[in-house]
């Protein structure tokens, strides 16, 4: 997975654990790794959800300033899915 540069380091620190996604299919999987920075995130959670359950709090949460941030990212290719991603960024040390 993937994140914008100004996310990466509040992944790597824990402050960011959810991801809403807009994909044609699902690109990750559950207890699946993925490189970021120094270590990976692992997903622990992924669930689809309709485009009008994404709320503004979820957002935030996400690290993005408003529910238009966020959607002006997540829907820059061609996906209609969407789906929220729960995980955990798991450094060098971690394992």
């Amino acid at each position: 997975m993937m994140f914008a540069k100004a996310l990466r380091e509040r992944v790597r620190s824990g402050e960011i654990t959810t991801s809403v996604r807009v994909w044609l299919a699902p690109r990750v999987k559950v207890g699946g790794r993925y490189p970021l920075l120094d270590g990976h995130i692992e997903v622990v959670r992924l669930q689809e959800v309709d485009l009008d359950d994404v709320t503004e709090a979820m957002a935030l949460e996400g690290g993005f300033e408003s529910l238009e941030a966020l959607m002006k990212t997540a829907r820059h290719g061609r996906g209609e899915r969407v789906f929220i991603v729960d995980f955990v960024f798991v450094g060098p040390a971690d394992g």
